[in-house]
């Protein structure tokens, strides 16, 4: 499974997994770039929710011939329609290519937030970000992508002591994970099969990647890498 990170924050997130994308959240220009001029390679796109860091490609995206697989609250949200567009239903697995996808509900402001299950082969990937918590638990995962926005204390911190906008502050803590809610996670899921975890979609300011890592490499007993803007 080769996984590309491209850009992943809250100004733009655009990832691959082999010929799949995930998110169309920069101009359509930057995803060209970023595939080195080969969309054509692309069998699908998979969007989990409207706001623009993570659809605003979207459109564009359509209009160059890619499907695009996201939830009806989400294309409503987009203003996407077409026959290259295809609505999912939460738990209803479907299969795209070589793939086996079964989306499901997160817990986000949004129309209807989805993650994606990704199955090919002996290779299962989790897809989460932008969700203040996972509502399922997975077995026999080989690969983890999962947004971790904030430490609890460093966003405290910023809020009380260098002046960050109280309801900023209350808006990322409904909205996005925090790092004790994934050690949750990682604690409550079968790891045994798992390769490798990605970060993704950390605070530039409201994160501590380093502990991050270092504390759930030891918690897992996996690879963690780090991935943020660009």
């Amino acid at each position: 499974m080769d996984i590309s990170v491209y850009h992943s924050s809250s100004l733009g997130n655009l990832y691959r997994i082999d010929d799949l994308l995930l998110e169309a959240g920069v101009p359509i220009k930057e995803i060209k770039k970023c595939l080195d001029y080969k969309l054509h390679q692309i069998t699908a796109c998979l969007i989990s929710h409207e706001h623009g860091d993570h659809g605003e490609g979207a459109k564009d995206i359509l209009k160059a011939g890619v499907d695009i697989y996201t939830s009806k609250g989400t294309a409503d949200a987009l203003g996407l329609s077409g026959h290259r567009l295809h609505i999912l239903g939460h738990g209803k697995q479907i299969k795209v290519g070589a793939w086996e996808i079964l989306p499901f509900n997160l817990v986000h402001n949004a129309a209807e937030p989805m993650g994606f299950v990704l199955l090919k082969g002996q290779d299962k990937l989790l897809f989460v970000t932008d969700t203040k918590y996972v509502p399922h638990r997975f077995k026999g995962l080989t690969h983890i992508m999962i947004e971790i926005d904030y430490d609890t204390d460093i966003l405290r911190e910023n809020v009380y002591r260098k002046g960050v906008d109280v309801v900023v502050g209350n808006r990322v803590i409904r909205n996005h994970m925090s790092f004790k809610t994934a050690k949750g996670f990682f604690g409550a899921n079968d790891m045994s099969r798992v390769r490798e975890i990605y970060l993704l979609h950390l605070s530039a300011k409201n994160s501590d990647a380093q502990k991050f890592k270092r504390e759930l490499e030891k918690l897992t007993g996996k690879p963690v890498y780090l991935k943020s803007a660009g």
